[in-house]
């Protein structure tokens, strides 16, 4: 079990050790450029490669209702904590509710279940991704508007591959073989803007951050143990439902933070702690789960 757990953490530290080091070095990292080419090109094409030529069925259906009935959990767990310790709801209600299930989410689920769980993973992301865009930011903003979401383009992706769905079809050889190109790079960049995003990060108010990154895994842990009970899933759907809810603290939480100047450096102190926990409740929760 030890090996198994190694070869699953291994992959997933070392290349965020890589992009820390880098960074640590003196070394370019554009991670404007690289995000940017993560949200408009590899992740879309990971979620159409994924998305279009799975088999959808009722069991998928249930594990999409599963990933939004999470987010309700976070809320339902989150709110009254926050409201009983007396910190801003809505500063840091969506930093408890969105773990990082791109960095770390999408690798971890890939290594410990293969092919079977980067599926889930990726229709977990997607429905993680709607949220952050969408009902993040009106936490964050405090406002929102429908045009938001049409300006994601993993949206676009999710459409284009329930298109070929419909139809009965998989994508061309061209359009699959490019998406899986581009969706490829994917992983490899989330892991090493992983990495570079904290080794620069400025840990301004660790002490708040701690408390905020132990109610995330806490909450996670619970809600995804429960979400799995409740919808009666066993092995991988169970595996990857727990891991995905008790994910650290999303880093683009931190940039989203940062634009709303909603204590920024409290979520940055929660994405660092909640990480380095991760090194210990992961394996602890992948022995668990495998």
């Amino acid at each position: 079990m030890f090996f198994e757990i190694l070869a699953i953490m291994a992959p997933v530290v070392l290349i965020a050790g890589l992009g820390a080091v880098w960074t640590q070095r003196g070394r370019d990292f554009d991670t404007t450029l690289v995000t940017n080419i993560v949200y408009y090109f590899g992740a879309p094409a990971l979620v159409f490669s994924t998305l279009s030529v799975i088999e959808f069925d009722a069991a998928l259906g249930r594990f999409a209702l599963a990933a939004v009935a999470s987010f309700v959990g976070f809320a339902v767990l989150g709110a009254p904590i926050l409201l009983a310790l007396k910190m801003p709801v809505r500063t840091y209600l969506s930093t408890l509710m969105f773990p990082n299930m791109g960095n770390m989410g999408l690798p971890i689920c890939l290594f410990a279940f293969g092919e079977a769980g980067l599926v889930l993973a990726v229709i977990y992301f997607s429905v993680a991704a709607v949220a952050h865009y969408t009902i993040g930011v009106w936490l964050l903003s405090g406002e929102t508007t429908p045009t938001r979401l049409l300006k994601t383009p993993l949206v676009y992706a999710a459409g284009a591959a329930l298109i070929f769905q419909g139809f009965g079809t998989t994508p061309p050889d061209w359009l699959a073989n490019t998406a899986s190109l581009m969706g490829g790079m994917t992983i490899p960049l989330l892991l090493l803007t992983l990495g570079v995003s904290l080794a620069t990060t400025k840990v301004g108010h660790l002490v708040r951050g701690s408390g905020i990154a132990v109610l995330r895994l806490s909450i996670g842990f619970a809600v995804g143990w429960a979400i799995s009970a409740a919808f009666g899933f066993t092995g991988v759907e169970r595996g990857v439902v727990i891991l995905d809810c008790t994910m650290p603290v999303a880093v683009f939480s931190y940039l989203l933070a940062s634009r709303f100047d909603r204590a920024p450096e409290d979520v940055a102190g929660a994405i660092a702690v909640s990480t380095g926990l991760s090194a210990i409740t992961l394996p602890l929760i992948l022995a668990l789960v495998l």
